[in-house]
């Protein structure tokens, strides 16, 4: 067991995100992490659970033991009861640690009321054994400065050559010639990061993206009327525009994500802010202030906006204090910010030194795939990939989004089909950069090349010139076209179409892989503690017991192939022998079949789900089976079965499903529910280029 304390040099370092990144980080790295936060510290208006533990545990699946009331820690240390009040927290932390291969054990935050925060922190890390790592944010201060202070901290854990006193994680760090050089000029200045004692463990860039809060944060904030909620739930604020200006100067101001904040009668300012709306314009919302309700008229010459999302509050101060007002906001992540909390985890995770870290705990007891894990992996293997993939639906605001998105950070080379002028329309409504090498194919220009080589894949089936022409209108037709001929190495489509539309050209014109006979589908479900694999859940309605077979055969590859040990469980409403009928007799012949032709793979069925997934049920149930109650790959025996279950467990467990990820055929093809986030589409564009860089050559 090994732990890690994380104490701040100061207020405000942003202590909760380095924690949320240090726990995902060592997720990645395959070791199993608990959470313990000693002592809660609730800031003014916090009302429920105590903030680090609940985002934890939401984005991480981490319950961690309820920290001690400040209170109540307040009266221990004012009876002079520290050693009580240490024993009180080493039990608390055991169990956190229970089964865990590192704890992270985040300290308390100094502050005007919690004078005696270093002292208490010094005691817990050394009433702990742990690893000490400072965190600290460079304020208005000069680089000598920001050292000085990390020094001091150090000190008081006994000083840089302590071996427990690992060092420092930077965050917030503004700097216009960007991180790089700035943890270069401050390795210069730093004699205690020159020696080998004391090392610099990360250097977090500061994000306006990943401290905006929503607009209904805002609204809650501030006790703000809301007049029309909109998109508040969504939208988030990233800058504030104070309107003191008349409109023709306040026009180029109105970007995303920014609060028109504007005294109630200013009809100049609510009609123009109304009209960037209607054009597409994602402002984060309208905040009305001195006490002005808006003339009803013009709000009625504003119904286009507030339909389409505008949020619309009021509040009672003027423009000076509601200005001071939201500068004063608490930056902290809210509790139910589940997006925001990944977004941090993940960026925090990426800028620390996790790898070291890990060598520093040592071997883990069980290499696991947390979801944070398996999100990080699909990630790099796809930047170490480089494919290129074709998105169809070229001009749908998502899809842009996520290509922009995977272009920029190397996941893969994104081919957009849709017309420039539209992509770069949408892309500018919707404040999206679309980065250098995105490449934008106009359908129009390139659609008439393919006609022969579609009537050459489609010989014997009577297609001639105009039909073929007439069917290369459908881009996800023209797409399947560029990978059949290897232009591309992959598609994804599905945001606006059906998951016929998407899978149907492919059957026409890449079919099956060698070695199989049909389609299917799976779903990789990012539990708590474990990724599992779910299929078919989306393609085949009604498979025989020889498809079942197959289904199981490409289900356990897909799984071996995104890291994940194959234990395949065929499901069933029966265990073993206990059960007769058609339909669990269909599930013991694939048993049979999957056996046959892979003789090596660990496979069981059939199996109830709750043998197939819980030890103790396992060992009740199958006592011989070396799959029950450790499955990894979860095959239903149809899809009203499959596709039920993924849902249910999708929304009741609140767990992130990525998927359907189609395989057997010959070239990747996968299908987006069209509900899908812009996340679900890059995590399916990474999906996809993995799958073309594991095709046979």
């Amino acid at each position: 067991m090994h732990t890690f304390f994380i104490s701040p040099t100061g207020f405000g370092v942003g202590l909760t995100s380095i924690s949320l990144g240090l726990v995902g980080g060592l997720e990645r790295a395959g070791l199993k992490v608990g959470f313990f936060k000693p002592i809660a510290q609730p800031h003014q208006g916090d009302a429920g659970p105590e903030r680090s533990s609940e985002l934890i545990a939401r984005t991480h699946g981490l319950n961690s033991p309820k920290p001690l009331a400040l209170a109540h820690v307040e009266r221990m240390l004012g009876d002079g009861q520290l050693d009580e009040l240490l024993e009180e927290i080493i039990s608390l932390y055991h169990q956190a640690a229970a089964g865990k291969d590192v704890v992270i054990v985040e300290g308390m935050v100094p502050t005007r009321q919690a004078s005696y925060a270093a002292r208490v922190n010094f005691h817990l890390a050394k009433s702990l054994d742990a690893d000490v790592i400072l965190v600290s944010a460079p304020e208005q201060e000069s680089l000598s400065e920001l050292c000085d202070r990390v020094e001091i901290q150090a000190q008081l854990f006994g000083g840089p050559r302590d071996p427990k006193v690992l060092g420092v994680i930077i965050n917030k760090v503004r700097s216009e010639d960007g991180v790089d050089a700035f943890c270069a000029r401050l390795m210069e200045h730093s004699p205690l990061l020159k020696s080998e004692d004391f090392r610099l463990l990360g250097c977090i860039p500061w994000q306006d993206e990943l401290n905006a809060p929503r607009t209904r944060d805002i609204a809650d904030l501030l006790g703000a009327r809301v007049l029309n909620a909109g998109d508040y739930e969504q939208r988030r604020m990233l800058r504030i525009m104070l309107c003191a200006r008349a409109v023709a100067n306040t026009v180029q101001l109105l970007k995303p994500g920014t609060l028109v904040v504007t005294p109630g009668d200013r009809d100049d300012i609510i009609l123009a802010a109304s009209l960037a709306a209607m054009n597409g314009m994602p402002l984060a919302g309208l905040l009305l202030c001195s006490d002005f309700v808006p003339d009803p008229r013009i709000m009625e010459l504003c119904r286009g906006a507030l339909q389409s999302g505008l949020p619309v509050m009021t509040v009672r101060t003027g423009s000076y204090d509601t200005a001071t007002d939201l500068n004063r906001l608490n930056k902290e992540i809210p509790v139910d910010d589940k997006e925001r909390a990944q977004k941090v985890a993940d960026f925090v995770a990426s800028h620390v030194d996790h790898d070291w870290l890990r060598t520093r705990c040592g071997t883990p007891r069980e290499l696991r795939l947390s979801p944070s894990a398996f999100r990080y992996q699909l990630v790099q293997r796809a930047k170490a990939a480089d494919k290129r993939i074709v998105l169809p639906e070229g001009s749908e605001p998502r899809t842009i989004q996520a290509a922009a998105i995977c272009q920029a950070r190397g996941i893969a080379r994104c081919v957009l089909l849709a017309k420039p002028e539209e992509v770069h329309a949408v892309a500018q409504a919707q404040g999206i950069e679309l980065p250098a090498g995105l490449e934008i194919l106009d359908p129009d220009l390139i659609r008439e090349r393919y006609v022969e080589p579609m009537i050459e894949l489609r010989k014997g089936k009577g297609l001639n010139a105009p039909m073929a022409l007439a069917q290369l209108e459908d881009n996800v037709v023209l797409g399947t076209m560029m990978l059949a001929l290897d232009e591309v190495d992959g598609l994804v489509s599905g945001a606006i179409h059906t998951t016929a539309n998407t899978i149907r050209p492919a059957l026409q014109l890449i079919k099956t892989a060698p070695g199989y006979n049909l389609v299917s589908s799976v779903f990789f479900m990012l539990l708590p503690d474990q990724v599992l694999v779910y299929g078919d859940c989306a393609v085949n309605p009604d498979p025989t017991a020889a498809q079942l077979a197959e289904i199981a055969v490409q289900s356990a590859a897909s799984a071996a192939a995104f890291g994940i040990e194959p234990r395949v469980a065929m499901l069933s409403y029966s265990t073993g022998d206990s059960g007769t009928g058609e339909e669990v007799e269909k599930v013991r012949e694939a048993t049979r079949l999957a056996r046959q032709t892979n003789p090596d793979l660990l496979l069981d069925g059939p199996l109830q789900y709750d043998a197939a997934a819980i030890e103790s049920v396992g060992r009740q149930k199958a006592p011989n089976s070396q799959v029950a109650g450790r499955a990894t790959v979860f095959v239903f025996p149809d899809l009203n079965t499959g596709n039920t279950t993924y849902k249910a467990v999708q929304r009741s467990a609140d767990c992130i499903s990525v998927g359907p990820m189609l395989q057997g055929l010959r070239k990747p093809v996968n299908d987006l529910s069209r509900g899908a986030l812009v996340d679900d589409i890059v995590y399916t564009i990474a999906l996809t280029a993995i799958q073309a860089a594991n095709l046979p050559q």
